[in-house]
């Protein structure tokens, strides 16, 4: 869907009779006019449209539903562009999680009577929250903008990296309040609040935490608030107790009376009269404490001019999105810059501004020399967005390196995060996939942290027999189905991550711990069944668990969020004796078609919410089915990749609010769309190895951290010739269907001639196929 112009805007903004509204001629510019937050916020994306900044703390976004756990998982991120109301802005969001939870420190402009509930959405005015339109909506990297219409009021927020700024525009004739509600939380439940507090201090600074038992239990977030003018009254409110402390003036017009409350259902208004000018409003947060909270406000949030923040955060869009200049039609650039902004929203910064953070074992711990990032949904983002991060950005991957390092310092059980947000653990899905996070960036030259306490960090993880089962896998050679569920997926994701381990220690001449888990890496072979063609679960005596359905996923299966078709494929590590085990390249190329040409009906999963986007049984929406449309590459097959990418781009992306076949899992989806668009793809991260596909742009320009510029260029890029004629690097003919990490980072040009049918010849020979996959023998 292409943007609205900002002049389409007018006539809805005249209609709310509040004259003109500040910031609305402010349009976007450079690459950030590209994006559009609105792609993936129906459907199943589970993305927000609200204000942000690059990797930054603060996730400014209007909450349409906070609803109960029973019926969150549509809500994951708190906005489903289909509702007809917002019940607040909230200051803390995942993106495109398959999971929910923050929604920190909801706040709610309210104009004339004041109610203390949410309400039901059918039922206008039955609480506080609000009707809004659509059409009255502005979304922009870094900017968020709507109109309240039950209340008459225009939102704008904005934010930079710990400090979220509000401007509400109230009717002139109606009294002014904003309310606080510290009981909601995306993911919401009776009891989740454990205890909050809530203070006005005698400067206006409005202060508090809470503590949440939510998918981190013990979650504290902490906040600081502050108001562009001062209040008339205020009114705390203890809602489980019914206590109610009224605000009133006293001497020098300061609030005289309680100031402070403890409690598990807390709320504040704040009342501030008519007023005739816009009212702002910033907050800091912090996983620590109040006062770091106050002291991030301090530093990051000084002064009142909203338009110049808006700015700053424009401005560090563009210079995040700069890294990739991306030719193409106006669809195209859209769907690429947003894919880019996606990416460019986790891991979140989780550190205050004096370097302290919270560690997974809930103690205040100080970073030296680097930023403290957390958000980590490593299960997905190890397949592409955190290599891709490691090309674009080896700065920020030493710091994201640096910060997975110091969570294993503090873990009680001395393992890396499998997923953890604000510095806390979920153990939500599996592998140790921090594992191949550091060692692609390690691979791809990323420096600036310790290599050796790194890779401590990472065999302590890979030896951790209690975690998943480890010690039978160490024990067997596999994860056997009746010690522990989901036991096929486990054992190879587990012998990846050991793969991913050795190259490291290999690269670090670290032979005998490289040796070691090659020898591990292996232990795919233990759960692949040559009798059906799948790979399969073990019991414990080693034979294979019955009865066998190669189509069922779901709860009690051999698999995580998939079945033996989406999983069967997954050994990145050493694809070329994957297809010697199911019969070599023809076979090989029969059974990828057959997934993918499979008469598969969505209802089949209607019970496993992250299968999504099929073509046939492969599922785009979830993350083990991502490197399968380039395994036919390994076949001497690239003409079918190049087929199956096409199919893949025109049916799971599109630039609209449903855009997004399946979460976007924290930039997962995104980066894969990235990739795949400049024509590559790291299958196998820690490799070094990017499997070609077909590019999806006319020309993009990576410029490199090193000052070296690496240029993708397609000719003849239409529906009319949707394959790969010809390619060539640096102006020579390319007879491999990969690049190596070095011909991009050296800079050069990467040219595709597309054509109208197949080049069956290119990428057929062994010699051209990707390498770093043929190393294990039967």
């Amino acid at each position: 869907m292409p943007r609205r112009p900002m002049l389409s805007y007018l006539p809805i903004i005249l209609t709310c009779s509040l004259g003109l509204l500040p910031g609305l001629t402010m349009a976007a510019t450079g690459p950030a006019a590209a994006v559009d937050p609105r792609i993936g916020t129906g459907g199943a994306g589970h993305t927000f449209p609200g204000a942000t900044v690059p990797f930054g703390m603060i996730q400014l976004s209007p909450d349409t539903a906070m609803p109960n756990f029973k019926h969150a998982y549509a809500w994951a991120a708190g906005y489903q562009y289909g509702d007809p109301t917002i019940m607040g802005f909230s200051h803390t969001h995942f993106s495109g999680s398959g999971h929910s939870d923050l929604g920190d420190v909801l706040v709610m402009p309210i104009a004339g009577a004041v109610r203390l509930d949410p309400g039901d959405p059918a039922k206008p005015g039955s609480g506080y929250r609000s009707r809004f339109s659509h059409n009255t909506e502005v979304e922009q990297a870094g900017y968020y903008a709507v109109t309240l219409s039950d209340y008459g009021i225009r939102a704008e927020l904005t934010a930079g990296r710990r400090v979220g700024w509000h401007r509400y525009t109230f009717p002139k004739n109606q009294p002014a309040h904003v309310l606080l509600d510290l009981r909601p939380s995306i993911y919401d439940y009776p009891g989740k609040v454990l205890w909050a507090r809530l203070r006005v201090r005698p400067d206006g600074t409005v202060s508090g935490c809470r503590m949440t038992r939510g998918w981190a239990p013990g979650r504290v977030l902490c906040f600081a608030m502050r108001f562009s003018q001062p209040m008339v009254s205020r009114t705390l409110y203890d809602r489980e107790t019914n206590l109610i402390y009224k605000g009133f003036k006293g001497p020098g017009n300061q609030p005289v009376d309680h100031d402070a409350e403890n409690g598990r259902a807390l709320e504040g208004v704040f009342d501030f009269g008519k007023l005739q000018k816009p009212l702002l409003v910033k907050v800091s947060i912090s996983p620590v404490s109040e006062a770091n909270a106050i002291a991030n406000l301090d530093k990051d949030g000084k002064g009142w001019n909203f338009d110049a923040r808006r700015a700053e955060a424009m401005a560090a869009w563009n210079k995040a999105l700069s890294v990739i200049d991306v030719s193409g039609t106006p669809n195209q650039r859209t769907q690429f810059y947003t894919s880019l902004y996606h990416a460019m929203l986790s891991p979140t910064l989780s550190m205050d501004v004096n370097s302290e953070y919270r560690g997974p074992d809930h103690g205040v711990h100080t970073a030296h020399g680097f930023d403290f990032y957390s958000t980590w949904s490593l299960w997905d983002v190890y397949r592409a967005q955190q290599p891709l991060m490691a090309l674009l950005r080896p700065d920020l991957s030493s710091q994201f390196v640096r910060s997975l390092v110091a969570a294993q310092q503090h873990s009680p059980f001395g393992i890396l995060p499998v997923w953890a947000y604000q510095g806390l653990e979920t153990w939500c899905m599996i592998g140790y996939h921090a594992v191949p996070v550091i060692a692609d960036a390690y691979m791809q030259g990323v420096r600036g942290f310790d290599a050796d306490k790194a890779l401590k960090a990472m065999i302590a993880s890979a030896t951790y027999g209690p975690y998943g089962d480890l010690a039978d896998y160490m024990k067997l050679g596999y994860v056997p189905i009746d010690k522990e569920p989901e036991a096929a997926s486990k054992t190879l994701e587990y012998a990846y991550d050991d793969w991913s381990l050795a190259q490291m220690a290999r690269a670090m001449g670290k032979t005998r711990i490289a040796a070691e888990f090659e020898k591990r890496a292996a232990n795919w072979r233990n759960v692949w069944d040559p009798k059906t063609g799948f790979m399969r679960a073990k019991l414990s005596d080693g034979k294979f668990r019955t009865p066998f359905d190669p189509t069922y996923a779901g709860y009690g299966s051999d698999y995580t969020e998939g079945n033996a078709w989406q999983y069967s494929w997954y050994v990145p590590q050493d694809v070329a004796g994957l297809i010697r085990a199911m019969g070599g390249d023809a076979k090989f190329v029969t059974k990828l078609d057959e997934l993918f040409d499979a008469k598969v009906d969505p209802g089949h999963f209607k019970n496993v919410e992250d299968i999504t986007g099929l073509i046939g049984w492969y599922a785009h929406g979830n993350e083990p089915s991502h490197h399968i449309a380039y395994l036919y590459d390994y076949a001497g097959a690239p003409w079918k990749t190049q087929q199956r990418l096409k199919q893949i781009m025109d049916s799971q992306y599109d630039a609209r609010p449903d855009g997004l076949a399946g979460n976007d899992d924290l930039g997962q989806m995104s980066a894969w769309y990235i990739f795949t668009a400049l024509g590559f793809y790291p299958v196998t991260p820690a490799s070094n190895e990017y499997a070609i596909g077909r590019p999806f742009v006319p020309k993009a320009v990576i410029h490199l951290e090193n000052g070296h510029t690496f240029t993708m260029v397609a000719d003849h890029l239409d529906a009319a010739h949707p394959y790969v004629g010809k390619v060539t690097l640096n102006g020579k003919p390319l007879d491999r269907v990969y690049l190596r990490h070095a011909d991009i980072v050296d800079g050069g040009v990467l040219h595709f001639t597309m054509q109208a049918t197949p080049n069956r010849q290119w990428g057929r020979s062994v010699a051209g196929r990707p390498t770093s996959m043929s190393r294990y023998e039967p």
